[in-house]
């Protein structure tokens, strides 16, 4: 800690921190304006982590495999599948990024994990990624059979609206 310097400590925060609530002093009844989605760029781990269908229910840039370009979103959101394959793939990506390895500019905001598959997951799956939560948020999506099928409309179903609160979105 740095003293002297008229400046209070360092403090690091996990996740991301919201903007002051401006709507706390308004008057009750008054209309409440939404706060706008905040914009990410999704990055997938592996072929198949559900990018597509996450940037298509929640917004932002659907990033594929790739890191994103000069004109994308620098907040980066990196996907993976619930199965070992996956999970793998997690803890290299996030130490490119502890290590400064990745891309300038980029900041990681939160691992995503997408079920592989419905029901609980096994042990040892659930352990590493308890490993993973020690390190960086981790949002988790549960198995929604209808994006299976193609349905992205409405609403994320219960469950699957913790990255809604990350990113703001409102469908």
């Amino acid at each position: 800690m740095r003293t002297g310097m008229g400046q209070g400590p360092e403090i690091w925060i996990r996740g991301p921190v919201a903007a002051p609530d401006a709507e706390a002093a308004a008057p009750p009844g008054a209309p409440r304006a939404h706060a706008a989605a905040r914009r990410f760029s999704w990055v997938g781990l592996h072929g198949g982590a559900g990018v597509s269908t996450l940037a298509a229910v929640y917004g932002g840039h659907d990033g594929g495999r790739a890191w994103p370009g000069p004109a994308d979103p620098r907040s980066v959101l990196l996907v993976a599948r619930t199965h070992a394959a996956g999970l793998d793939a997690v803890v290299p990506a996030v130490e490119l990024f502890r290590r400064g390895e990745a891309p300038p500019g980029l900041d990681l905001e939160a691992v995503v994990l997408v079920a592989d598959a419905p029901g609980r997951l096994p042990r040892p799956l659930a352990q590493r990624i308890r490993l993973v939560e020690s390190v960086i948020d981790v949002y988790r999506v549960p198995w929604v059979p209808e994006w299976r099928l193609g349905d992205l409309s409405g609403r994320p179903p219960h469950g699957a609206d913790s990255p809604a609160r990350l990113t703001g979105a409102t469908r």
